[in-house]
């Protein structure tokens, strides 16, 4: 089995930075997908950011210039460093791999999400 574990959000002000980070643990062989999601109340949960093939990274157009996605591919571990916040970016944030495990029944690729962190930007 495998755990995606969240850490780093919080309350800031407007304009004030955090840094979200994510680590997949249990019978992680690899991963080959990273990603962070939010889900602010009321609304559907979107995508914030990702790494694609090639090591290239998209971002939704409402965080570029401001949110850095990154990883420690030795530690299984993604981060989102967010910057310049606003109240607007107040969600629950939640990591998304693509992870092969190892299994009774040999090595099998799965998708897993963390728990979730909420981080609220508010003055």
């Amino acid at each position: 089995q495998v755990q995606l574990v969240e850490s780093g959000g919080g309350l800031v002000q407007p304009g004030g930075s955090l840094r979200l980070s994510c680590a997949a643990s249990g019978s992680t062989r690899s991963v080959f997908f990273m990603a962070w999601y939010r889900q602010a109340p009321g609304k559907e949960r979107d995508l914030v950011a990702r790494f694609r093939s090639g090591g290239f990274r998209d971002y939704a157009d409402n965080v570029k210039g401001r949110f850095i996605i990154s990883r420690d591919s030795a530690r299984n571990t993604v981060y989102l460093q967010m910057n310049s916040l606003k109240p607007d970016d107040t969600a629950v944030y939640y990591c998304n791999m693509g992870v092969v495990e190892a299994t009774a029944m040999g090595d099998r690729a799965n998708t897993y999400w963390g728990q979730g962190t909420q981080v609220t930007v508010s003055s």
